[in-house]
């Protein structure tokens, strides 16, 4: 019987399924990372300009390795963004004082 192992030197296809609602993804404008020794937190919210409270959108909870592969996606993305964009701005936001 033949093994149907896959060939490291070809890349494989992911297939992406996902529910209508899901496929229209969630607005955030605010983030939130925390971690413990075996896994990462990011809490995605919403905070409405002049609002004293940020609403959790959706949390996801992942392990360091996957974490750090983020990071460089991110990186890596943002990078590419700004070479074909321009660079974002940095604005520092002072959330006790409000939005400007």
């Amino acid at each position: 019987m033949a093994e149907n192992k896959p060939d490291p030197a070809k890349p494989m296809q992911l297939e992406v399924q996902m529910d209508e609602v899901t496929a229209q993804g969630t607005y955030a404008n605010l983030a939130g990372v925390t971690h413990s020794e075996t896994e990462f937190i990011l809490d995605f919210l919403f905070l409405q300009p002049n609002q004293p409270k940020a609403k959790l959108r959706s949390r996801v909870i992942s392990s360091p390795v996957h974490t750090k592969r983020l990071l460089a996606a991110l990186v890596e993305n943002v990078k590419r963004y700004e070479e074909r964009f321009g660079v974002i701005p940095e604005r520092a936001v002072n959330l006790t004082q409000g939005h400007s």
